[in-house]
């Protein structure tokens, strides 16, 4: 695996044949696809399908007893506990996520010739706490009388952002710098995802869950933190 950027036989530039760049722009002015291409048909194009789309899913109806007052009384008082827990699913969907990113991420700092000991016991650090958020919330959903197990649209749409992330990740041919670079990407989204979730259940009605989650809030600060200097201390390493 290599540890850091190197010039080699790279032909993706234009500047590698301008010759041939200059017959790539003479055929965009003079061949014209069947179907509009341009912003005005892609946007028709968009908004039809949009148009004739269902929703992603839908937030399953309480399989408790518990549940199902909750969600009545609530209901009752002109709240709308659907939407907690879309988001309190999402949140569940994401942290486990996490948790596999960052074993990849452990994977492959362990896998370099000489391995960095402190990066690999920050990395397990940052680890073992998205595993505790991953429980607070499962926990949380609980308490709402909701099902943990179940995919709620917002846990099925942050599933498919996270997939980016995670093949950075496991591609043996992405460097520490990368990874962690992917990781800082994880981390800002995290970040702002717990600050509104603790907005959604206080405006829920939920002061005790909103109060577990600050915990987890101020741990994500501290792992932006983390990932940011060590992304700069790889960096910077490479250019002294």
């Amino acid at each position: 695996m290599a540890t850091s950027a190197k010039l080699g036989t790279n032909f993706t530039g234009v500047q590698m044949s301008p010759k041939d760049t200059k017959r790539l722009l003479d055929a965009v002015n003079e061949i014209h696809p069947d179907v509009p291409g341009d912003s005005k048909g892609m946007m028709l194009e968009r908004t039809t399908r949009a148009e004739e789309a269902d929703r992603i899913g839908s937030v399953p109806v309480p399989g408790s007893a518990k549940g199902m007052l909750k969600s009545t009384f609530d209901m009752a008082l002109g709240k709308s506990p659907e939407l907690l827990v879309d988001k309190l699913g999402e949140r569940l969907a994401f942290e486990r996520s996490g948790v596999r990113m960052y074993d990849a991420m452990i994977a492959k700092a362990k896998g370099l010739e000489t391995a960095q000991s402190d990066l690999v016991q920050v990395l397990q650090h940052i680890r073992d706490e998205e595993f505790e958020h991953m429980n607070m919330v499962a926990e949380a959903i609980e308490t709402l009388g909701a099902d943990p197990t179940a995919q709620t649209p917002s846990a099925d749409v942050v599933g498919v952002k996270s997939m980016g992330v995670m093949q950075v990740l496991t591609d043996p041919r992405t460097n520490v710098a990368q990874g962690i670079n992917a990781l800082l990407t994880l981390e800002l989204e995290d970040n702002a995802a717990w600050e509104l979730l603790i907005e959604l259940a206080e405006a829920g009605g939920h002061p005790r869950i909103a109060k577990g989650f600050h915990k987890a809030k101020a741990q994500e600060d501290d792992h932006v933190v983390k990932i940011k200097s060590l992304l700069r201390k790889d960096l910077l390493s490479q250019v002294q």
